[in-house]
């Protein structure tokens, strides 16, 4: 295999190598320490819509944002868990929003797009993944709440709260636990 410098860049990759170029010239702030100084974790979607620095008002070295389908918090435990019990966050902010993915299927549709597109060994691999999906935005962030209340493996003392956040006026609310 040749070495990488010889292999030709993706176009994302030359924008990621141009704009991190673009970044780092101007960077200031490599003495951050590595806990959250404002001692909080955010659960948000990796929908692209959302920029969680900007909608939610997160400086560097703020807090830990933690992304992933669907803004899950039993997908984010590990994380959360780490947050915590190594890096001091007191508080989780669970911030789900509207027009969601997650959404759009069931756990039996998406198996169904697999069995079609990737290998019979993926199939097999992925029949008991759970990838987690909810009909509806505002009840999965009760469960989120309630899923964090329960479990054992974040602190007592911890401050939870659910959000949704509107992909098309950027605004959030609130959402009460059941």
């Amino acid at each position: 295999m040749p070495p990488t410098s010889h292999i030709m860049a993706s176009p994302n990759q030359q924008n990621l190598k141009k704009k991190n170029a673009e970044y780092s010239e101007k960077f200031k702030n490599g003495d951050l320490k590595l806990p959250p100084w404002k001692k909080y974790a955010v659960i948000t979607c990796m929908d692209a819509r959302i920029d969680p620095a900007a909608a939610f008002g997160i400086d560097l070295g703020d807090a830990h944002v933690i992304r992933n389908a669907g803004a899950c918090a039993k997908d984010a435990l590990r994380s959360i868990v780490i947050s915590q019990q190594l890096l001091g966050t007191r508080e989780i902010l669970v911030v789900k929003h509207t027009d969601c993915g997650m959404l759009t299927f069931t756990n039996d549709d998406i198996r169904e797009v697999v069995k079609k597109e990737l290998p019979p060994a993926a199939a097999v691999e992925l029949a008991t993944l759970d990838f987690l999906p909810f009909p509806e935005v505002e009840q999965a962030v009760r469960d989120d709440l309630a899923f964090l209340k329960q479990t054992t493996t974040i602190r007592e003392d911890t401050v939870v709260s659910g959000w949704v956040y509107d992909v098309k006026s950027g605004a959030v609310k609130p959402i009460a636990p059941a």
